[in-house]
Parts: C-alpha cells; structure tokens; sequence
C-alpha cells in the first residue's frame, strides 16, 4: 500500500512539470537580389486624394449630423480646392471631371442652404462622386456608397 502511494506521488510530481516545447527553428533572413540598392519610397498622396480623404471624412460627419437632426452648420470652403487641386494623373482633370466636380459642389451647398432636403442634396452629392468615379477611378466606389443616407 505505501509503494502505492509512493508511486502515485512520484507520477504525480512528474506530471506536474513543465515540459518545455520544441523551439522551432528560425527562418532564415533571404534577401532578394532584385532588392539590393533600390529605397524605398513612401506612397505619397496628390493633392486631390487627400482632398478626397477629408470630404469623406466630412461627408461622414455630415451624414451623422443629417441623420440626427442636428444643426448643419457652414458649408467647408476647403471643399473648392477640387477645382485646382493637383491630381495623380493629370489627363484626369479633364471637361467630364469638371461637370461632376460643379454637380457635386452644387449638392454641397444646397444642404447648408436648404436644410429641410438635406438628405437629398447629399444623396445627390454622393451620387456625382459615385458618377466621377465609374469613369475614372473606380476603387473606391464600395466606400463612397456607405455614405448614402438610407
């Protein structure tokens, strides 16, 4: 009986230890040859894509104010840069951008100055750069459609 109880303590200390894990081995560091002597070079934004960026972010806010009820407020003048702001390629600035741009800046401002149809100027400002957007950049046609007010 005591070899018994001997026995299961001494498994029972066993059992109860740490097994260490295997350590893996570390990858090996490969360095392309394609790669010696290039820099690299942080992806730099135009003008008119960060101007892009902040209308979002804008529109976003408005959209939540819109949804609420809240007041409006003034319409943002930084929003006129679209019309000289330097674009990625710019065979982009051309007579159709033009229109979109005037469509869009006119949604702009009606909100601020119709409130009452706010949501429906905006819809409508979303719909011009939705317009814009199938015919030169289409990527982020998905993001711009979550700004419609439903």
């Amino acid at each position: 009986m005591k070899k018994a109880i001997v026995l299961v303590l001494v498994l029972g200390l066993f059992s109860c230890q740490k097994k260490e894990a295997p350590k893996a081995a570390k990858p090996e560091k490969k360095e392309c040859s394609a790669d010696k002597g290039k820099k690299l070079e942080m992806y730099q934004m135009s003008e008119m894509a960060a101007l892009m960026e902040q209308m979002y972010v804008d529109n976003q806010r408005l959209k939540e104010r819109i949804k609420k009820g809240d007041t409006i407020g003034k319409f943002p003048q930084h929003f006129m840069k679209i019309h000289k702001a330097v674009m990625t390629d710019e065979a982009d600035n051309d007579a159709f951008f033009k229109e979109q741009a005037a469509k869009f800046i006119k949604a702009q401002e009606l909100i601020y100055k119709d409130p009452k149809n706010a949501k429906e100027h905006f819809n409508n400002g979303v719909d011009a750069c939705i317009q814009c957007h199938q015919q030169k950049c289409g990527g982020p046609i998905p993001r711009i459609k979550k700004l419609y007010i439903e």
